[in-house]
């Protein structure tokens, strides 16, 4: 189409833009790594409702049987240890140089390393089960597709998936100013779509108004490798 071509300014602009966004995500992370981890270090204990969706993820993964499970941007670690404690092999990845130190530090009988999720080391079909919890959030929306391709490269068939993030509240995709660095809320219909065309089936989801503090509604898919 006229305007589209990648040799356009603007399309050249944008992928460079989109090709920057990891390193720069890092280094906002790497940053903030001790007043984020800090943040986020009551985990799920004062949310009910995020709790009983990460317990039913777990039941599945288990039943499913003996695979590992992958926490992807996992940050400091509490996530990953939830997994663990809820029965699961599970490992942690993140960007963050910072973080993944963090998170070896509090969580040093785990497994914790230094990668992109758009990019794993994981063959292809060996994981139980993925969890990006809020760490797509900061994808450019064009490049989204290309992430979810890469948990279903990963997953076993009937393997699962389980995402969270900031939903738009009946508005398009909207970028927003997170406190680290750009982020994005998603209708969770569009994200659903994305999802089931990367090979990723619905089976739940949840829409959690904000609580105290909080500004946007949030969202939870429960996916299945089909």
């Amino acid at each position: 189409m006229p305007g589209s071509s990648p040799s356009s300014s603007s399309s050249s602009s944008s992928s460079s833009s989109s090709s920057a966004y990891p390193h720069a995500t890092a280094d906002a992370y790497d940053a903030l790594a001790e007043r984020y981890a800090d943040l986020v270090k009551d985990g799920l204990a004062r949310l009910p409702l995020d709790r009983c969706l990460v317990d039913a993820f777990a039941d599945l993964v288990r039943e499913a049987g003996p695979a590992a499970v992958a926490d992807l941007g996992c940050g400091p670690g509490y996530l990953t240890a939830a997994l663990t404690e809820r029965g699961l092999d599970a490992f942690g990845v993140d960007l963050s140089p910072a973080l993944v130190a963090i998170a070896r530090r509090t969580h040093p009988r785990l497994r914790f390393e230094l990668g992109s999720m758009g990019a794993l080391e994981a063959g292809d079909g060996t994981l139980g089960g993925v969890v990006s919890w809020y760490s797509l959030i900061h994808t450019p929306p064009e490049q989204l597709p290309a992430y979810l391709a890469e948990f279903r490269r990963v997953l076993t068939p009937g393997g699962y998936a389980l995402l969270g993030f900031f939903e738009s509240e009946g508005a398009p995709v909207t970028p927003f100013d997170h406190k680290v660095t750009t982020a994005y809320r998603w209708p969770v219909d569009t994200l659903a779509a994305l999802a089931r065309e990367a090979g990723l089936a619905e089976s739940a989801r949840l829409l959690r108004e904000p609580g105290e503090g909080e500004r946007f509604r949030h969202g939870r898919l429960l996916l299945r490798a089909v």
